[in-house]
C-alpha cells in the first residue's frame, strides 16, 4: 500500500499520525467509530468477519477522503490462531498501532433453560475472550506508542437484561477486564470502556411497546445514536490523557431511570 505522509496533529486533526484498529468496523456503531477516528486524522484498519462488501465500501470512502488511510483486515474473532495474527497485521498496515477499539459483539437472547454451549462460546467469545486475547496480542505495539484500548461494554454489564444472561455476564466480564488491563498495561497504555444504552435498536427489531418503555425510562426521553458512542471514543483518544480504567455510560440516563 502506498501511504501519504501524515500531517502533524492539529486542533482539527488531533489524531494525525495515529493508527487505529476497530473490530466490527463495517457497520452500525463500529462504522461510526471508524469514521470519527478517521475524521480526526487517524489511519484506520477496518476489521470484519462476514461484512466484507460493507467494509470495503467504507474503506473506499475513507481512502477517497485521504488516500492510503484505510486498510482492511478479515478475521473470525472466535478463531484463536487467526486472532493472534490480527494485531500484528494491523500494526504492519501503518507502521505501528496507537488505538485498539474492541467493538465487535454478538447479541441475542439466551433464556434460562434454552442456553447451550454454542451460545456460551459465541457470546463469551466475541464479547470477552476476543477483547482479552486481542489486547494481549496488541500490547507490545501499543506500549511502543503509549497507546489506548477502548472496549465497548454495555449498561447491561452492570444491570441485567431479562432473557440475556450470557450476554450480560460477558459484558460484566469486559468491564472487569477493562479495569484489570488498565493496571496490567499501565503506565504506557490507557484502557477504558464505553457502556452504551439505547443508541441503536437490535437488528432483529424491538417491539414498539418495549421501545416506548425504554425511552420512557431514559432520563433524556430519547434514544441516542452511534455517533454519540463515537464521540466518547474520540474523548478517550484525544482529550483524556490522564484517564484510565474508567467505564463511561453513554446512555441518556437510562442507567439511572430503571
Amino acid at each position: 500500500m502506498d501511504l501519504m505522509p501524515e500531517p502533524a496533529a492539529t486542533d482539527t486533526a488531533p489524531l494525525a499520525g495515529k493508527a487505529a484498529l476497530v473490530t466490527g468496523a463495517a457497520r452500525r456503531v463500529g462504522a461510526a467509530v471508524t469514521r470519527a477516528l478517521h475524521a480526526a486524522g487517524a489511519s484506520v484498519v477496518l476489521h470484519y468477519r462476514s461484512s466484507g462488501e460493507e467494509a470495503a465500501a467504507l474503506a473506499r470512502d475513507l481512502n477517497g477522503i485521504r488516500p492510503g488511510s484505510a486498510a482492511l483486515a478479515a478475521c473470525d474473532l472466535l478463531d484463536g490462531a487467526a486472532l493472534k495474527e490480527l494485531a500484528p497485521t494491523a500494526a504492519a498496515a501503518f507502521g505501528g498501532l496507537d488505538i485498539l477499539v474492541n467493538n465487535a459483539s454478538s447479541f441475542y437472547p439466551t433464556p434460562l433453560g434454552d442456553i447451550d454451549e454454542e451460545d456460551w462460546n459465541d457470546l463469551i467469545g466475541t464479547n470477552l475472550k476476543a477483547p482479552l486475547f486481542l489486547a494481549q496480542a496488541a500490547a507490545p505495539a501499543l506500549r511502543a506508542r503509549n497507546g489506548l484500548i477502548v472496549n465497548l461494554a454495555d449498561i447491561h454489564g452492570v444491570r441485567p437484561l431479562r432473557r440475556h444472561p450470557v450476554y450480560c455476564v460477558a459484558k460484566a466480564g469486559l468491564i472487569m477486564l477493562t479495569k484489570s488491563l488498565a493496571r496490567e498495561l499501565g503506565p504506557q497504555v490507557r484502557v477504558n470502556a464505553i457502556a452504551p444504552g439505547p443508541v441503536m435498536w437490535p437488528e432483529g427489531g424491538v417491539d414498539a411497546a418495549l421501545r416506548d418503555e425504554i425511552v420512557a425510562r431514559t432520563a433524556l426521553k430519547r434514544i441516542g445514536s452511534p455517533e454519540d458512542v463515537a464521540r466518547a471514543v474520540l474523548f478517550f483518544a484525544a482529550e483524556a490523557p490522564f484517564v484510565t480504567g474508567q467505564i463511561l455510560a453513554v446512555d441518556g440516563g437510562r442507567s439511572i431511570g430503571w
